[in-house]
């Protein structure tokens, strides 16, 4: 055999055993945290007072973390603000905070936790990973000192970043993220320079990761999966419930939909706050998920994901979001159009006044075409089709374009937009659709009690959503959730050079 042959059968030999290792299923987990918070306060805690109130947290991140490994899991997800909570100030927050070196320097805290000074939250997180052969993903501070030679070094002499980290099996740092969108009153945390389109290479996949406010962006998050082609997005949030459109599940769920990719979503839990909501979604829909409004308790979810959704049959077919809408003269306009208010933004509604038919309406040049056949037609329920076609200015700026079927709180078309949990109406069918001017379209849809309805509904290579068979639960909300991202306004830290 010549040389040349004797190597190239090794490289076959050797590719087909990296592809025997690779996975083309992963079992994946999140953890829902009711995080214990600090004691509000202006004044900076001692170190070890910092130290003591993170390993409560980190307890029973650690028991949720065993118990995921025990059943398997490949990689687990604990949420935004899962360690040290929220309540703070830029200087309160500060002896929470560690240097976190990029993930280049190839480190294993758990072997070597002094490489870099004091780290004893990457330690311990780095030996859970290790201790049970799990990647594990939190959510943590980092501070960078910067002096005079850089301009825009803030007057403490540091940056302070919300930064998630990954751990892989051996507890090796294998990615370190600094959140790009900060929601508002983030004011302990700064703003990276860059947006940073964080990805690792796993046995089951490619994966990228980002943190709650920066789903709704440009940057990072279409990014990673647009030109990065990750397989799986990971995902730690400090969700905050708002109805109609953005709860937790509803919209995570769609975000992994409308993007064909995976999402890992573990929120926070505190009710008080609205905040509850994880799942595991994939892109034909969510394979697990909890909202649990009722209880203070964390919770564990786990389940199997493909590894390269891209290649799986059961992946939904690209869409053109616009092709029916664009295609199909507009359906009987109802002469009583009316606006209300949905988060501060008007849109306007058309209500469905007979049990079945067809009606179109219009904002802008956004037309939204509905279909539908109720099972029943209340006397007692209201059911609006709604659209909107603007800029979105409350708690942050962002362009949508939106079509949804939702229903009215009561029969008084003026509190129709504003939020409702419980339905009684189901339908035989429905079919929505819309003259979109984005790609980026998130499909939702929330039964009554705000629950998802996994495997009821498809959306068709022309853009229409549709129910498969009928509403198994009343609905409260059918929706296209669209982002016209080149219209956003400039990112802040832009805004501000």
């Amino acid at each position: 055999m010549l040389p040349s042959q004797a190597l190239l059968l090794a490289v076959v030999f050797a590719l087909a055993a990296l592809q025997a290792l690779a996975s083309d299923t992963f079992m994946a987990a999140v953890y829902e945290h009711a995080v214990i918070l600090p004691h509000p306060t202006q004044e900076p805690v001692s170190p070890s007072d910092a130290l003591a109130l993170m390993d409560k947290n980190m307890d029973v991140l650690e028991g949720a973390i065993k118990e995921a490994a025990q059943q398997g899991a490949h990689i687990i997800v604990t949420p935004e603000d899962g360690i040290y909570g929220w309540r703070f100030t830029r200087e309160s927050i500060y002896p929470y905070l560690e240097d976190i070196p990029d993930p280049v320097v190839n480190w294993i805290p758990c072997t070597d936790p002094s490489r870099f000074g004091p780290a004893p939250v990457q330690e311990r997180l780095s030996c859970m990973a290790r201790n049970n052969s799990i990647y594990v993903v939190a959510n943590i501070g980092d501070k960078k000192p910067c002096d005079s030679s850089d301009p825009s070094c803030p007057r403490d002499g540091r940056y302070q970043y919300n930064t998630d980290v990954v751990f892989d099996a051996q507890g090796k740092l294998v990615a370190r993220y600094h959140k790009y969108n900060l929601f508002l009153g983030e004011n302990q945390f700064n703003y990276p320079k860059e947006p940073e389109a964080v990805t690792f290479e796993t046995p089951f996949g490619k994966f990228g990761i980002f943190t709650c406010f920066d789903i709704l962006f440009y940057e990072p998050a279409v990014v990673l999966v647009s030109k990065m082609q990750v397989d799986t997005v990971l995902f730690p949030t400090a969700w905050m419930n708002v109805l109609p459109f953005l709860t937790a599940i509803e919209f995570h769920s769609a975000w992994a939909m409308g993007m064909r990719v995976n999402v890992l979503a573990a929120n926070t839990h505190n009710t008080s706050m609205e905040m509850t909501g994880s799942g595991i979604y994939a892109p034909a829909g969510a394979r697990t998920y909890s909202y649990n409004m009722k209880t203070e308790d964390g919770h564990l979810l786990i389940a199997e994901l493909d590894a390269h959704p891209r290649l799986s049959p059961a992946s939904p077919p690209a869409v053109s979001w616009n092709s029916y809408a664009l295609s199909v003269e507009r359906f009987s306009q109802n002469d009583h159009e009316f606006t209300g208010i949905i988060f501060e933004d008007l849109f306007t509604f058309t209500a469905l006044t007979e049990p079945g038919g067809n009606l179109t309406v219009c904002q802008k040049d956004l037309c939204c075409h509905l279909s539908y056949k109720m099972a029943e037609k209340r006397d007692d329920e209201v059911y609006v089709l709604g659209a909107f076609d603007g800029l979105h200015v409350i708690e942050g700026q962002y362009y949508l374009q939106i079509c949804t079927l939702l229903k009215c709180p009561s029969t008084n078309l003026s509190t129709c937009g504003q939020p409702v949990e419980m339905a009684q109406t189901k339908f035989e069918m429905f079919s929505l659709s819309g003259t979109f001017g984005t790609s980026y379209v998130f499909p939702e849809v929330l039964y009554s009690g705000v629950q998802l309805a996994p495997g009821e509904f498809k959306v068709l290579r022309d853009g229409r959503l549709k129910s498969k068979h009928g509403t198994s639960k009343p609905l409260i909300t059918a929706t296209l959730f669209g982002r016209l991202y080149e219209k956003d306004q400039p990112h802040p830290l832009r805004i501000s050079l």
